[in-house]
């Protein structure tokens, strides 16, 4: 990494998970029915980057058979729209500043479990980098690009 995070923003990993095949595994939210996002979660505090993306990973998709590619070079920041920042935390943060993880999938998809404790998608599927930055939510497909752009060596095409 060559920065730190920035001030004013929730500190979160990301997590790029491709198959063998170089899909990307993505979730539809819980909460945003027909958005789809890649795994990601807040680093908690004396928490490294890594440690947390494995246990999001975990936490999100009952994942835990993935080994790391690579880190990203840099935080990527973006702002919540004003009704999703109150909603999510009461107004603390801006947005979310993120490290990313590429991960490579190392088991069999009955390993992977959305009805975790704190579940957070519905359905889950492999995809494209096209479909993906489609189907993101707006306010994150900067970000998405950015990081579908820094892995790409891990990504089908």
């Amino acid at each position: 990494m060559t920065e730190l995070p920035m001030a004013g923003y929730r500190s979160c990993v990301g997590i790029l998970l491709v198959n063998r095949e170089g899909r990307i595994f993505v979730g539809e939210r819980l909460d945003t029915l027909g958005g789809w996002q890649m795994p990601q979660g807040g680093i908690d505090k004396g928490e490294v980057p890594l440690t947390a993306g494995l246990r999001e990973l975990a936490e999100e998709t009952g994942i835990t058979t993935a080994s790391i590619l690579a880190v990203s070079k840099q935080w990527r920041t973006y702002d919540l729209p004003d009704k999703f920042a109150r909603k999510s935390w009461q107004g603390r943060y801006r947005g979310q500043t993120q490290i990313w993880l590429a991960l490579r999938f190392n088991g069999k998809e009955s390993e992977i479990n959305l009805q975790t404790a704190k579940p957070e998608f519905t359905r889950w599927k492999w995809t494209d980098p096209g479909t993906l930055v489609r189907e993101v939510i707006d306010f994150k497909r900067k970000t998405y690009r950015g990081v579908l752009e820094e892995f790409a060596r891990f990504i089908a095409s």
